[in-house]
């Protein structure tokens, strides 16, 4: 159970981070240096009256995704995410999850990607945060909760793949996902929810449920992908993931061919797009 500790500490990190390093606009007229609730807000995916309610100790039980996404965007250190869901009445995640805390030194790697797609997952790709060009080329994933946010379900359950693939590389890609989700499960014996996130995509999809009864064995390697935006049309780019080693964190990248035509186009999606960071 959230208390007034808890609202305490959530405002004393927030005044401490500067809105530009968070991507912000810093404005005129700012009272404080530090984040403004609404702004916290829209990087942790939540209501501006949920951050109120949890600062003045009138809001109880926050999820440990809230805490989670709170914890990200104030940029809290490992010592101070523990101390954060410890006042939330939550057991900090323990090293029998799937790790979701994205360090400050990761985060500064981030900030200075502003011109590029870049987004962050776990080992299960769930999504934890993606910034603005990312939203304008693959769509704001502000809105979605749960599985929503999982690229694997995504892929396999709800609307689809976002690039177009050949056969090949589609059938590729699909098994490199379903023997990423086996890692993981290995990996995380204990973290309930991963095995319900399996157990889901068993019983509502065929193809996953023959990929991971076959064992499918794959990989995921650099390659070309074309997005077909609804705004500027196909967009073909270089995508490349890095993995965070010690964290099983997988850092997605999208760049083009400098001076080329779809290099022109993601620059013009980076300027429809909005321009502030996104997050679970």
């Amino acid at each position: 159970m959230a208390t007034a500790e808890f609202g305490k500490a959530v405002r004393r990190w927030r005044d401490r981070v500067p809105p530009e390093a968070a991507g912000l606009p810093t404005g005129e007229r700012r009272r404080a240096a530090g984040l403004r609730r609404e702004e916290l807000a829209l990087l942790a995916g939540i209501s501006v009256d949920y951050v109120t309610r949890l600062e003045q100790g009138r809001a109880t039980n926050p999820s440990s995704q809230v805490v989670e996404a709170m914890a990200r965007a104030l940029r809290l250190s490992e010592e101070e995410r523990a101390h954060l869901f410890r006042l939330a009445g939550l057991a900090p995640p323990g090293p029998e999850t799937v790790p979701a805390h994205i360090t400050p030194s990761v985060q500064r790697l981030l900030d200075r990607l502003t011109g590029t797609p870049v987004a962050v997952f776990d080992a299960s790709w769930t999504l934890l945060l993606a910034n603005a060009p990312y939203a304008a080329l693959m769509g704001d994933p502000s809105g979605r909760c749960g599985n929503e946010r999982n690229g694997v379900w995504r892929h396999f359950l709800g609307p689809g793949p976002g690039a177009l693939r050949a056969p090949q590389a589609r059938d590729d890609h699909e098994a490199a996902l379903v023997a990423d989700l086996r890692t993981a499960a290995e990996r995380y014996p204990a973290d309930r929810r991963l095995h319900r996130l399996i157990a889901e995509l068993r019983g509502g999809s065929e193809r996953f449920s023959e990929l991971w009864d076959a064992g499918a064995a794959g990989r995921h390697e650099a390659s070309r992908k074309t997005i077909d935006h609804p705004r500027v049309g196909p967009v073909t780019l270089d995508c490349d993931v890095l993995t965070v080693a010690g964290s099983d964190l997988r850092i997605m990248v999208y760049t083009a061919e400098p001076g080329s035509g779809d290099a022109e186009r993601l620059a013009l999606l980076t300027v429809l797009g909005t321009q502030a960071l996104v997050e679970r």
